[in-house]
């Protein structure tokens, strides 16, 4: 077996046999494939797709190309997943009130990828903090706390770790069969009970339908279930950014307000429901309605902030964080307000284009090797159906460089579409696939 003739196939619209599929993986994990042909067959699989039983076996092998993690805890182990989306913050909220309701969550994470932020990169904002722990201390932590938020180690499906980031730097993100083995690697390698995805459509998603987005939902829900990891998905709407923030270090300041002085919002609300999805699926509580109660009840009574400030210094970072966060966190040295230009509702925001923003302002990577800016973003983005006044700020923009702030505001203003009409709510849970 050789790369190039595997390459050959995807490129001509053939799906390779397992062997060789599994031999490709392998190939990934042990350096035995280049980066030059890890792209190129991403981009074949991109172009081209796989069929079904490609997919199982690239899940399979990306999974089988390390470790898997076995547990002797007292709860099931669970796990939850988003799609990717613009202002997702809701591991950070959801990962510790599922720890404080029962169970135990051994959540592996990725970094920001093409538009959208990453779980990882969100956390590492918090000064000390490092993500990057071997298997056996991330055992040990969610063995003692309940839960952790970390990378997948070198011993983790190390295969997708390296298609992973070849993905991001080669347009290669939004493709249903890369998705799929992408997050299900790691989570059927981590383990688990069971296991929620959020999978979101719209302008700040992969998915531009919620057609696709259904698509991709039923495809992971079947794979997962499969392998053997009993799985939901929620289809959720992403055509605003979830959290008023975008950015890393001014995503884990939306998150630290909601877990210290909790408000029923957007982000609350969905944490709640894929919360409850899952302990319901475990058997945790009876129904998803009463599991959306005890994540809420985490949330609102303190159990939820206390676990996280566990985490955080168990990890590296400050042991007072919960406690002087707004203290502890970087921040940009210039806030540039972009004005609206003209009277209106806010009728559509493009959410890719605002993550683009953040990408351009060094809070993501145009290429693998960038190293990201903590500090920058966009904060108090208007939300869809808000009255904007000609003059007053759509949002503000967070940036190290002033010039570069200032010539992105045009891109911004851009963004957002204003009309004399206020627009129909929209509908954050569009369907449960099961």
């Amino acid at each position: 077996m050789d790369a190039r003739s595997i390459i050959a196939r995807l490129r001509n619209g053939e799906t390779p046999p397992a062997a060789e599929i599994e031999w490709f993986a392998h190939g990934l994990a042990s350096g035995e494939v280049s980066d030059a042909q890890a792209g190129a067959f991403a981009m074949a699989v991109c172009l081209n797709g796989i069929s079904e039983a490609g997919r199982v076996a690239l899940t399979a092998a990306m999974c089988n190309s390390g470790d898997r993690m076995n547990w002797s805890v007292a709860g099931p182990v669970l796990d939850k997943h988003s799609t990717g989306g613009v202002g997702d913050c809701v591991s950070l909220l959801l990962a510790p009130a599922l720890a404080a309701s029962g169970a135990y969550v051994p959540m592996i994470s990725g970094r920001g990828l093409g538009h959208t932020g990453g779980t990882l990169d969100k956390l590492e904002a918090i000064p000390g903090l490092s993500t990057e722990v071997s298997t056996e201390d991330f055992q040990q932590i969610v063995g003692d706390i309940g839960f952790a938020i970390a990378s997948a180690s070198g011993d983790i499906a190390p295969a997708d770790r390296r298609l992973y980031a070849v993905r991001d730097v080669t347009a290669t993100v939004d493709s249903i069969d890369l998705i799929t083995a992408s997050i299900l690697s790691k989570k059927l390698a981590a383990g688990l009970d069971g296991l929620v995805l959020d999978v979101k459509w719209g302008s700040g998603a992969f998915m531009a339908t919620a057609s696709d987005a259904h698509s991709l939902a039923e495809t992971l829900v079947q794979t997962a279930n499969g392998a053997g990891t009993p799985t939901t998905a929620l289809v959720t709407d992403m055509n605003q950014p979830l959290a008023q923030n975008m950015g890393n270090a001014l995503e884990v300041i939306s998150v630290m307000e909601l877990l210290t002085a909790p408000k029923d919002c957007a982000l609350i609300d969905l944490t709640q429901r894929l919360g409850g999805a899952l302990l319901a699926s475990s058997g945790i509580v009876d129904s998803a309605e009463q599991g959306a109660q005890r994540i809420r009840q985490a949330i609102y009574g303190g159990q939820a902030a206390e676990g996280f400030g566990r985490m955080v210094a168990r990890m590296g970072g400050p042991k007072d964080f919960v406690e002087c966060w707004r203290d502890r966190l970087p921040a940009s040295r210039y806030e540039i307000p972009v004005l609206a230009q003209s009277s209106g509702y806010v009728h559509a925001i493009d959410g890719k284009a605002l993550g683009n923003i953040v990408v351009k302002l060094g809070g993501g990577r145009l290429v693998g090797s960038d190293k990201i800016n903590p500090s920058v973003g966009l904060a108090n983005v208007a939300r869809l159906g808000t009255m904007i006044e000609s003059g007053t700020p759509l949002l503000n923009i967070h940036c190290e460089d002033k010039a570069q702030g200032e010539q992105l505001v045009c891109e911004v203003q851009e963004a957002f579409t204003l009309s004399e009409y206020k627009p129909e709510p929209r509908v954050l849970v569009v369907e449960k696939v099961e």
